[in-house]
């Protein structure tokens, strides 16, 4: 069906909803003139007929009255059903250009009536058409040619059939060349549409003509766009959407209720190189226009999800409008990436995944799309050629992304089953994850985790029954105190070659010679000890500065790779069985882990004395060479202090550093530092983190920032949210006078302490995802009145706490605890 029959259609079934067929014995339930039908105002009669259109509903033929009544009415019909203006001079608008609303305007100020200029938008913005002729740049006689008395029409249409040079000067805009070379290009003058929309939006009819007829505008496009791939065969049909988001108004009331709604349900529609197109265009955009864009789409959803109610049965994920516009927000959010600070070089080389022919367990059971590793890369993300994971400084921060009215209704369970089952069917806004905080995401990274636990489980019970043996359901991992590293090392190499899949087994710790099931608590305590033994500047593995409190790997470590290995497994464990680690990296050890390579940039962050020296030189003003006398070999210290030449190209101490290549020269330099350095030792410690997470929607759904989080905790403390969770034992509650004393002293206490308290009762100084408030801590009583320290049993979050007899006896006890705390008192 052709686009023109469609349309009739559509017109067919709105007049039969707004008119009826004229039989008053009409059994139509879709006719007005059916005694059953209620009425319906035309917004809903439009939105109505579409739906009628796209399930093919009964038409009804119209009456013999209502056909001999219809000719009267003809002429009736076209002027309410047409804005286009009657008033002479204005007879027949083609396209709008920005100086043909100027001459309106001027018209109507004159004699004090705006009704001509209402019709004429009215018209032009309600059909697809004529606005997407509009406010273009490549129009040399705008003015003139942008409207016509209905003489000069007629004379059109008849030299119409004539050859193209009979029209001389005067072209429409749709004659001139589709194609174009560059993407970005629109011929869409933005700075006159955004001039007219500053001269229209002042005056209130003309603003709720603009309303009314993308009510009527938007219903078109989406059928041209779902239904005749209408942007295939004319690229220009963009120029509507790039239109009317121009205007500034679209976030307020009169747009949020039907307008804004449908127009992000058409632009949702979009091909995605359409979208890709538009997103490149809305990058070239200065902050401000970008920033009220994103505004508008967060504003339409925050407003829809407030003004509805959500439960499992009802999932925001079913509101069309919300999904919408949070597709249309994906694209404000690639041209915020792709207008800010982009490297879409210094990748790391993926290792490609290898295909095995056998079928696996899981496809024999038909459940290979529950275990299916996701989608790893977003269509609109390939069409552009760039990710999140390239932006190093975007227009607008990710945060502002985030919508916290969604985060508060998305049922993630369900919206994991779609995810990972029902993408085709349903959608998941985790194929939208910047619009997702980072507690709402690990909770779909928990439900992953635990269905992939629960089903290595239950393939474990299937293995054993067929094979005989003792089912094995869990990671069991028996080592001992004194040997702690060694037996880790062993069990887990083991593991990873005879078996890796048992690496996606819940955890389960025995310490040799101890009694205890490990309900969490042991886990923990092993992690720690093995970090604590591993980043032990004894052993060489790690080197760390004082400076930044960071640790980085050691180029000169004779530890082999096996040991670099067993600290990915661990970071990679602690993340699949939900624990938070003391661990102390720089940022870009999770950017390398997401698959990016360091770069000079990175080493504010890991190497700040380094950073600041490679800066000074690339703005050193004087003679570089003769001042700064650097070659292209560098000197670094070994493991036993020892200097270390390298050449950073051949023959570096031959080639002097200049005002021409220092720029190279940093980059080399800071390459070697983060890269080739450390390739062996890090290769080697991403081979045991991916070991546990290959499989998981991990590096889909987290930033490099987020993973840090996941893994280390957030550094937000919130100690108010930490006092209302916790809970107390052995004779305290938190009416106790000792409990009251502790929260004051503990409120009372600077950043530092509170950070040394935290490590001293939970083994790290974070709070775990989603704040303090997540922290299940205990405050036990452990005697009366006494000089003994307060201790703690980090595995079990649990503060041992004396019955000091006045306040200030236990602030002094509790800061000595804390303050010195390793070496005893921390179990």
């Amino acid at each position: 069906m052709n686009r023109a029959a469609a349309k009739h259609l559509i017109e067919r079934y709105f007049r039969q909803l707004t008119e009826g067929c004229g039989n008053g014995a009409c059994t139509n339930e879709f006719c007005a003139s059916c005694c059953d039908f209620q009425p319906l105002d035309n917004n809903s009669a439009a939105a109505k007929a579409l739906e009628l259109f796209k399930i093919n509903a009964k038409l009804c033929n119209p009456h013999p009255s209502k056909k001999d009544s219809s000719a009267d009415d003809e002429d009736g019909k076209m002027s309410d059903g047409d804005p286009c203006p009657t008033k002479e001079g204005f007879s027949d608008v083609h396209y709008l250009t920005e100086a043909t609303i100027c001459m309106l305007l001027s018209s109507c100020e004159e004699e004090g009536d705006y009704s001509a200029l209402v019709r004429v938008i009215g018209r032009v913005f309600s059909n697809t058409e004529i606005l997407m002729k509009s406010f273009r740049k490549d129009d040399p006689d705008a003015a003139e040619n942008s409207f016509k008395t209905t003489d000069e029409s007629d004379k059109k249409e008849n030299q119409s059939e004539r050859p193209s040079e009979s029209l001389g000067a005067v072209a429409l805009p749709e004659e001139s060349p589709c194609g174009t070379d560059d993407p970005l290009e629109v011929r869409v003058d933005i700075e006159a549409v955004r001039r007219v929309y500053d001269k229209l939006l002042t005056n209130e009819q003309v603003e709720a003509a603009l309303v009314n007829a993308i009510i009527y505008l938007t219903p078109n496009m989406e059928l041209d766009l779902e239904y005749l791939d209408v942007y295939e065969t004319n690229p220009d049909y963009l120029n509507i959407f790039i239109i009317v988001m121009e205007n500034s108004n679209l976030h307020s009331p009169e747009y949020l209720e039907v307008a804004l709604p449908q127009f992000c349900k058409a632009m949702s529609k979009l091909p995605v190189a359409a979208l890709a197109r538009l997103s490149k265009l809305w990058s070239t955009y200065e902050l401000r226009h970008i920033r009220r864009m994103m505004e508008t789409f967060q504003q339409l959803i925050t407003f829809t999800v407030v003004s509805n109610e959500y439960d499992g049965e009802n999932l925001v994920n079913d509101d069309e409008t919300v999904v919408a516009a949070t597709q249309c927000l994906k694209v404000v959010f690639y041209a915020s990436i792709q207008g800010g600070d982009v490297d879409v070089e210094h990748n790391e080389d993926e290792e490609e995944d290898s295909e095995s022919d056998e079928l696996t367990l899981h496809e024999l059971l038909g459940e290979e799309r529950l275990y299916k590793k996701g989608p790893r890369v977003d269509p609109l993300e390939r069409e552009l050629g760039v990710r999140a994971l390239d932006s190093i400084n975007p227009l607008i921060p990710f945060e502002d992304f985030i919508n916290e009215s969604l985060n508060e209704v998305v049922e993630m369970d369900k919206d994991f089953t779609f995810f990972k089952i029902n993408a085709e069917s349903k959608f998941s806004f985790q194929t939208c994850p910047f619009i997702l905080s980072v507690i709402t995401k690990s909770q779909g990274l928990y439900y992953d985790n635990r269905i992939r636990m629960y089903s290595e489980r239950r393939l474990t019970a299937l293995y054993s029954m067929v094979q005989g043996q003792q089912p094995n359901p869990y990671l069991k991992l028996k080592v001992r105190r004194d040997h702690i590293i060694d037996d880790a090392l062993v069990r887990l190499e083991m593991i990873s070659m005879e078996n890796p899949s048992d690496l996606k087994k819940q955890l389960f710790v025995e310490f040799e010679g101890e009694q205890g099931v490990d309900e969490g608590g042991v886990s923990k305590e092993f992690f720690q000890l093995v970090l604590e033994e591993i980043f032990n500047p004894d052993i060489g593995m790690f080197t760390y500065d004082d400076d930044t409190k960071l640790f980085w790997f050691n180029s000169s470590s004779l530890e082999n790779e096996a040991q670099y290995t067993l600290v990915g497994l661990v970071l990679g464990l602690a993340i699949y069985n939900n624990c938070i680690l003391d661990v102390h990296f720089p940022m870009v050890v999770y950017r390398k882990l997401m698959g990016k390579k360091g770069t000079s940039l990175d080493l504010s962050d890991s190497h700040p004395a380094l950073h600041q020296s490679l800066k000074n030189l690339l703005e050193y003003s004087g003679d570089v060479k003769e001042d700064m006398m650097l070659t292209f070999q560098i000197s670094h210290t070994d493991l036993f202090g020892n200097p270390v030449l390298c050449d950073l190209k051949e023959e570096g101490d031959q080639i002097p550093v200049t005002e021409e290549n220092r720029q190279e020269f940093v980059h080399l330099y800071a390459d070697y530092i983060l890269n080739t350095s450390v390739e062996r030792q890090f290769k080697a410690f991403k081979k045991g983190f991916l070991m546990v997470t290959n499989e998981s929607p991990l590096k889909y759904l987290f930033r490099p920032e987020e993973v840090e989080m996941l893994i280390c905790g957030s550094r937000k403390l919130d100690f108010e949210a930490l006092e209302k969770t916790t809970e107390y034992d052995g004779g305290y509650s938190k009416d106790s006078q000792i409990i009251k004393d502790f929260w004051e002293t503990i409120h009372s206490f600077g950043e530092e302490q509170k950070r040394l308290f935290l490590q001293f009762t939970t083994g790290t100084d974070r709070a775990p995802v989603g704040g303090l408030g997540k922290l299940k801590m205990i405050i036990a009583k452990n005697g009366s009145d006494t000089d003994r320290l307060p201790t703690s049993h980090t595995c079990f979050n649990a503060l041992l706490l004396p019955e000091y007899s006045s306040k200030e006896k236990l602030r002094e006890r509790l800061l000595k605890a804390i303050t010195y705390a390793k070496g005893f008192g921390m179990l």
